[in-house]
């Protein structure tokens, strides 16, 4: 039956450019500790079953199942390669995790199991990760117009009157709640400490405008969509303007289509974040030559009265 199986499954499988299958895991082990390199080996090992089952059985008759299963088991052994498993555990912390349940699963359990809880552990990180996307908040490394994360950069310097935030993932269904629900809150705190940065070094700005660099988003939905909005309400009523730069193509599809990019503004998105730096410095120089402006006429307006 084993035999009249694994020939049903290399006859389906030549249909999709399967792999040839000429025993079981167990054999498998068995193969690997024997030498064995190539494919080649597997029809060694066909010609060899096959004449074990057609002249040999009887000799086999009275061997105690405890000496084939030391066989596998040895075989088994030679197969756990601790020096990877170390690897991981110094590498990644997860993947390690999903190692040692495949194990646990293939040994107290079976290869499917084991393959399951590999996949499912597997399928739960991508999750979490696209659940729960990093909000990011760039700075300018000096003596250049590249903006990278402050955490990951220390020398990178804030700009003065702008915060420039990074939603690293896509925004859809699945993170959008989390989004509105922290990142909104995330993002009031960040201005806020913004704002006690630039008072406490003596700026005479405060914070004006906050770029979102959407490089890192390659596709929204319309709940992405509701949170975008959502935050831009909570930036205007703090008299703060949304700036967007880098969003993809199928990003500014959906958001023109939904109005939001109208609402935005079209003069406030930008290929770059260092296009729209520029932008809101041009900006704020205005406001503040502008407002100097003013206090002179009213400073000269006095002195003539």
């Amino acid at each position: 039956k084993e035999m009249i199986a694994f020939g049903m499954m290399n006859i389906v499988g030549s249909c999709t450019s399967c792999y040839l299958t000429t025993g079981p895991f167990s054999r498998s082990a068995v193969n690997f500790n024997a030498g064995c390199k190539t494919a080649a080996s597997n029809i060694v090992m066909a010609v060899a079953v096959m004449i074990t089952l057609l002249f040999l059985t009887p000799l086999f008759h009275y061997t105690p199942l405890v000496v084939l299963s030391s066989i596998i088991i040895a075989a088994m052994l030679g197969l756990i390669n601790y020096e990877e498993a170390i690897h991981l555990w110094h590498v990644e912390k997860f993947d390690f995790l999903v190692c040692i349940s495949a194990y646990i699963g293939v040994v107290f359990g079976s290869v499917e199991i084991g393959l399951v809880i590999a996949v499912a552990l597997s399928l739960l990180r991508v999750l979490l990760f696209v659940a729960r996307p990093r909000t990011l908040v760039l700075g300018n490394i000096p003596d250049s117009m590249i903006y990278r994360s402050v955490d990951q950069y220390p020398n990178a310097n804030n700009v003065p009157g702008i915060l420039i935030l990074k939603i690293d993932a896509p925004i859809y269904f699945a993170n959008a709640s989390y989004l509105r629900e922290s990142h909104v809150l995330r993002i009031s705190r960040w201005i806020d400490e913004e704002e006690e940065k630039l008072k406490s070094s003596g700026e005479t700005s405060l914070l004006k405008y906050v770029i979102l660099d959407m490089g890192a988003v390659g596709n929204i939905d319309t709940s992405g969509i509701s949170m975008l909005e959502e935050v831009k309400k909570t930036l205007d009523r703090r008299g703060l303007k949304l700036v967007l730069a880098n969003p993809g193509g199928e990003v500014m599809k959906k958001l023109n289509k939904s109005n939001v990019i109208e609402a935005i503004g079209q003069e406030w998105i930008y290929l770059t974040v260092g296009e729209a730096v520029r932008a809101c410095n041009y900006m704020l120089l205005q406001t503040i030559c502008k407002s100097k402006n003013a206090t002179n006429e009213s400073e000269s307006w006095s002195n003539n009265v």
